[in-house]
């Protein structure tokens, strides 16, 4: 396994507990330092992460360089480099887990972001334990306890200037939102949130289950597209009805939809007079009788009912 290091206190504390576990759990455990280039002395603070990671025994111990661009936005962009440059170290290491050092405060601040994006409820889930190769250990640990741990075992942690830039949303409810919260609110904010995050997290794999069973039953081949039985999104509450919409137009066309995208195309259900096909970013949605079929926007309708195709 790969830990994720930047030389920060959470991934140096990370950093030392892997390479005291990983060898009485018959482990090979190395690090990673990713490099976005995005500071003058970048070079510099990635080699000392680097040492560090040696004199604590990790190996192997790799720093790579990541190309951030402008996709998104400064922080969309280095995350977007930063996982780009993880999976390819870990594929060059054939490395069965990369564990990254995210807090239970990280955790908190996520699900507070989501909440003020109004991403809905996906939001509340925050960042998963366990995502492919990539492990979070220290969801459960506060921010404080690995700043403590790198002074019990006299290391010395990089403190990132970007960590303090107001003009980060993420250091703004770092250091503003949440202190006013607890402040206002009582302490345990941090911990509610990320207790949340794992009832959200429980609650999102119940409805994937059912989701998964329930397409496979009410969906039909159509055209260049999709077709699902409109009596069975009509039988089913709001919410597993518009999560099935979301979750088809996901799987065929790789599309995430908006609330409103969703909402406008469950009308075609729940409220059809007739209406026109609703547009959509790469798709469109239309009422044929009584199944919902979605197609490429470039496809002109055809008429042939897609009950005559064989099930996907």
């Amino acid at each position: 396994m790969l830990v994720a290091l930047s030389g920060g206190a959470d991934s140096l504390a990370l950093a030392a507990a892997t390479a005291f576990e990983a060898p009485r759990a018959g482990l090979r455990a190395g690090a990673v330092i990713v490099d976005h280039g995005l500071q003058p002395d970048s070079a510099q603070v990635a080699e000392r992460a680097a040492e560090q990671a040696r004199q604590l025994g990790l190996d192997p111990v790799r720093v790579v360089r990541a190309e951030v661009g402008t996709a998104g936005g400064p922080e969309a962009a280095a995350r977007d480099a930063r996982y780009s440059a993880l999976d390819a170290a870990a594929s060059d290491a054939a490395a069965a887990a990369v564990l990254l050092a995210h807090t239970l405060d990280d955790q908190a601040e996520t699900v507070l972001l989501g909440l003020a994006r109004g991403s809905g409820a996906g939001s509340l889930q925050g960042m998963a334990p366990v995502a492919g190769r990539y492990r979070r250990p220290l969801l459960g640990i506060r921010r404080a306890d690995t700043r403590q741990a790198c002074l019990d075992q006299g290391l010395e942690p990089w403190d990132d200037p970007h960590n303090a830039d107001p003009a980060y949303a993420r250091v703004r409810v770092r250091d503003r939102v949440l202190p006013v919260l607890e402040a206002e609110l009582g302490p345990g904010v941090a911990e509610a949130l990320a207790r949340t995050a794992e009832q959200a997290r429980e609650d999102a794999e119940a409805f994937q289950h059912q989701i998964e069973e329930l397409v496979e039953d009410i969906c039909e081949p159509a055209e260049a597209g999709i077709a699902v039985s409109v009596s069975a999104l009509a039988a089913n509450p709001a919410a597993l009805r518009q999560r099935v919409i979301r979750y088809v137009v996901l799987a065929e066309f790789g599309v995430s939809l908006t609330r409103a995208h969703t909402l406008e195309v469950a009308r075609l259900v729940t409220d059809w007079h007739g209406q026109a096909p609703t547009h959509l970013p790469g798709l469109i949605a239309r009422r044929e009788g009584r199944w919902l079929v979605f197609s490429a926007a470039d496809l002109t309708p055809g008429t042939a009912d897609p009950a005559a195709s064989s099930p996907s």
